[in-house]
């Protein structure tokens, strides 16, 4: 039985929605004055991080319901464009909370510690020519300005890039024209001079240093903008290699289409109106972002903040009943009895990690399966079934990312020849069930025939 309109809002929670109010609570940690000023800087960056994403993928597939005449209304009640005019408004909503946070609070406690994120009209005269000389070094070279004529067509914007939009006036014939000039992402966003402990925001130095971009012209305008693109994607399962298919995919992910332009709130109506004519925008897919965009950046200052600004780092602890079991040893213990380890509380590398290179070394294991959330590059996760595969044993990795899942397997008989090998079995399916975080069992020959398994804590994020 649907429950329609008010009933349905009071029953059910819209899944968007709550995600909203979950990174308010992110937002709130920032503003917990009895934390050190770095690790309130780090949440305010999370916030910002977890937003891209959010628009990325979940407002992404909303709007694109919407654009496709979706009018089903979710168990909440609302039709996608409901929904995205209330993810909208809540939106502006915490993000002007944020500008607010960062201006009156976090900025000037990181100042009264040392760490002074500066204009450039802070600067004395040793440290403006200090200034000029990393521009000419470091900054100048690697930057590719991109004028827009009245026939020509708008420059492509990657997804989450800082650029700057300026109006740029011919001292000699008086013609105006647009042009675009990107903040490179190889530099540091916030550039050190001095030493007083200052820093400058990227954008601002470039944006000083104009002229040297268009010397002869006169700077009409100029403001900061971000887009963020559409990454949520979908693979076939009917393709003929998926890994090459995935592949494919990820390459488009770059061209998806904007679902959020970012401007800085001291933009002119006319710079707001080229822009979203130029990115093919509607209005309520703007957002005027008072004070700097891209606070995600601010992880920065915390990775370069002297440790006394930050909470002690947490240092994992190896449970008991891992401290002195090596290979064979380790399953012997989990056959006595279950063993739950909670993460990132308890080592992961003592348990989870030593739970899987025993497993891939044991000559006694068959199978080796595993479910994991997410992992790094360098995990030695991947490398250990590879190892377990190529010794000839079953091997099954379900992992999930954001929306996809994948499931990735090697039967006990094909012995893959190199890292592509493994991966290129892999089998990608849409789902939205993986939600454990890291769980793993090895299955080994034993006199009774018993499956051995450790599982740690799960979460539901």
């Amino acid at each position: 039985m649907r429950v329609e309109g008010a009933d349905a809002d009071a029953r059910f929670l819209n899944r968007e929605l709550s995600w909203l109010d979950f990174n308010a609570r992110v937002l709130e940690v920032a503003s917990d004055s009895s934390l050190p000023p770095l690790e309130r800087v780090n949440f305010c960056s999370i916030f910002s991080s977890n937003l891209d994403e959010f628009f990325m993928i979940r407002v992404a597939g909303l709007t694109d319901q919407a654009e496709g005449g979706v009018l089903l209304r979710s168990p909440d009640g609302r039709t996608p464009r409901e929904a995205l005019h209330e993810i909208r408004e809540r939106t502006l909503k915490l993000s002007g909370e944020q500008a607010k946070l960062w201006k009156r609070h976090l900025k000037p406690a990181l100042a009264e510690q040392g760490v002074v994120v500066a204009e450039i009209d802070d600067l004395d005269d040793g440290e403006l020519r200090e200034l000029e000389d990393v521009f000419e070094r470091e900054i100048f070279p690697v930057l590719t300005p991109l004028a827009v004529g009245p026939h020509q067509p708008f420059p492509y914007i990657s997804g989450l890039s800082l650029s700057l939009a300026l109006f740029f006036r011919d001292g000699e014939t008086g013609e105006e024209r647009f042009a675009r000039v990107k903040v490179p992402e190889l530099l540091p966003r916030f550039l050190s001079i001095g030493s007083r402990g200052l820093y400058l925001p990227l954008e601002r130095v470039i944006r000083h240093f104009l002229t040297w971009l268009f010397p002869r012209m006169e700077i009409v305008e100029c403001t900061a903008f971000r887009v963020t693109r559409d990454a949520d994607f979908a693979v076939s399962d009917e393709a003929d290699d998926l890994l090459e298919a995935v592949e494919s995919e990820l390459r488009l992910r770059r061209f998806g289409e904007p679902v959020r332009l970012e401007i800085s709130g001291s933009s002119s109506a006319r710079m707001t109106a080229q822009l979203k004519e130029g990115l093919a925008v509607e209005d309520d897919q703007i957002y005027l972002v008072p004070g700097l965009l891209c606070l995600a950046d601010l992880v920065e200052l915390v990775e370069l903040g002297p440790p006394e600004l930050k909470e002690e780092p947490w240092i994992p602890v190896v449970p008991a009943r891992f401290t002195s079991h090596e290979n064979g040893e380790l399953f012997d213990e989990i056959r006595r009895s279950p063993v739950l380890v909670h993460h990132p509380y308890d080592s992961f590398a003592r348990t989870f990690e030593a739970f899987m290179r025993s497993a891939a070394a044991d000559p006694r294991a068959v199978a080796v399966k595993t479910s994991v959330y997410r992992t790094s590059e360098d995990s030695p996760h991947v490398p250990a079934l590879i190892d377990a595969a190529g010794q000839g044993k079953q091997t099954v990795c379900w992992s999930s990312s954001r929306r996809a899942s994948m499931s990735a397997a090697t039967s006990s008989g094909r012995e893959p020849s190199s890292r592509r090998a493994f991966t290129s079995s892999t089998d990608f399916r849409r789902s939205r069930s993986t939600r454990t975080a890291r769980s793993s069992s090895a299955v080994r020959k034993t006199d009774c025939g018993a499956t051995l398994t450790s599982e740690p804590a799960t979460t539901t994020p």
